[in-house]
């Protein structure tokens, strides 16, 4: 569990929360009926570092549950009534960190052939889940996946690896790719749209991975030169691949982690992938947290000065739900916003990387003992 002894919650009022007047939170709705459904009739969710916990969340999902705004008014008014807000502060630093992702659509085919070579896994039988029950003394600790052999657990073999066809025989394609680029740029976000020749629409959505650490090629390109970083995104780095196919493999390369999928049809396309929290995400309203440090469910309201072409060049200020996590996402004052499905998402989504502030809004009940 993360030491947190370097970091507060300060409580504060819906006042100090700037652009909390004209935020509209009635979209969040469908995802708080989602978080009941699923504490109701699975399990509650992991309790991060902070100690807030599935109960503490219950009041305020069973109050939704029978609230149903008719405007923004009623809908922050709600939150004020039940919740209380609190700054998080990590201690020697002034802000967070907010960056997106988003669901790439990807055309691919069933099999392949010369256009078509490049393919999404799903996860290997070989892939086993790594705990403090099972680690090899010679395991790093930050390895939650190895490779099981006769002679016990060792890494997994890893990006390069994969590419050069560690998996191939073993029936476990999903569908084929034709750019190297797309797949890797699906294993970033952890989740994809197919889109076959004949029309059909499936989903693609994280499994597991080899366990080796993330390594962003962004800082990789930064470093060698390549990109200044003031100009850094998801669209430079495309970008900058595009003009360079000799080096793609070395780049792509660096970033050892990779990811396996597991399939998922696609009822209705206007909801997002089902998140770590085990409910759909909604764009613009979803927050990938630390999980290790914040427990699912919970409602934060983030402010991002700065940030203004996601609200028609207002300054980013929303109430978002904490469904999502991810290994880049690390530390109290940490989030990854989802953006949506499809190219004009990722163009939302490509261009963040700001500071902001983290307020999270603790049901009264609980938040009594935070202050």
């Amino acid at each position: 569990m993360n030491d947190l002894s370097a970091c507060r919650l300060r409580p504060v009022s819906f006042d100090d929360l700037p652009g909390w007047s004209s935020d509209d939170t009635s979209s969040l709705w469908p995802a708080l009926t989602d978080c009941r459904r699923y504490l109701q009739s699975v399990k509650p969710y992991k309790p991060g570092a902070f100690g807030l916990t599935a109960e503490d969340l219950m009041p305020l999902l069973d109050a939704a549950s029978t609230h149903s705004p008719d405007n923004a008014a009623q809908a922050r008014l709600f939150f004020e009534q039940h919740t209380r807000p609190f700054l998080v502060e990590p201690s020697g630093q002034n802000a967070g960190l907010l960056t997106a992702f988003y669901e790439p659509e990807v055309a691919v085919s069933d099999r392949p052939d010369d256009e078509y070579r490049h393919p999404f896994y799903r996860r290997p039988l070989d892939l086993v889940d790594v705990d403090d029950g099972n680690r090899p003394a010679d395991l790093e600790a930050g390895y939650a996946f190895a490779l099981r052999t006769d002679n016990g657990l060792k890494p997994y073999p890893d990006r390069r690896d994969i590419d050069h066809g560690w998996l191939e025989g073993r029936g476990l394609e999903i569908a084929w790719a034709r750019s190297r680029v797309d797949v890797f740029f699906a294993h970033v976000q952890g989740a994809a749209r197919l889109r076959y020749p004949d029309g059909r629409v499936r989903r693609i959505t994280y499994a597991a991975k080899a366990g080796h650490p993330f390594s962003g090629i962004g800082r990789l390109l930064i470093d060698q030169g390549e990109i200044p970083e003031a100009d850094i995104s998801m669209q430079s780095i495309r970008a900058w691949l595009a003009a360079h196919p000799d080096r793609v493999d070395e780049i792509l390369w660096h970033n050892r982690s990779y990811i396996f999928f597991r399939e998922a049809e696609v009822n209705d396309l206007t909801r997002g992938p089902i998140a770590a929290a085990k409910v759909p995400l909604i764009a613009g309203r979803s927050l990938a947290v630390d999980r290790q440090i914040h427990t699912f469910g919970f409602p934060f309201f983030i402010h991002a000065k700065g940030l203004t072409h996601m609200d028609g060049g207002r300054d980013f200020a929303r109430t978002m739900l904490a469904l999502d996590t991810g290994s880049a996402i690390v530390g109290p004052a940490r989030g990854d916003i989802f953006t949506g499905s499809g190219d004009e998402a990722g163009e939302l989504a490509g261009a963040v990387r700001n500071a902001a502030d983290f307020y999270i809004l603790i049901p009264k009940q609980a938040a009594e003992r935070f202050v």
